[in-house]
């Protein structure tokens, strides 16, 4: 075992456990190879994916309800 890995056990149903040595002899690899392959696989699923882009505020993210008022940065300050 490799000096930066930690020994876990878990209890296996007889039969997943039959399995798993059925599948990795049909893999052509060791149950312990299997088992790490589908931890990594089921840790990585779960990690949250960041967006490709960021968000663009060009556009409103709620199309407005209503009629549209037109105004300019200027007229909105003199009604404030």
């Amino acid at each position: 075992m490799k000096s930066n890995a930690v020994r876990t056990s878990i209890d296996l149903p007889r039969d997943l456990h039959r399995r798993v040595h059925e599948a990795a002899a049909r893999k052509g690899c060791s149950a312990r190879k299997l088992i790490l392959a589908g931890i990594e696989r089921a840790v990585e699923e779960t990690n949250v994916s960041r967006p490709s882009r960021r968000l663009s505020l060009d556009q409103p993210l709620i199309r407005p309800a209503g009629r549209r008022i037109r105004l300019a940065n200027e007229e909105a300050h003199e009604l404030i």
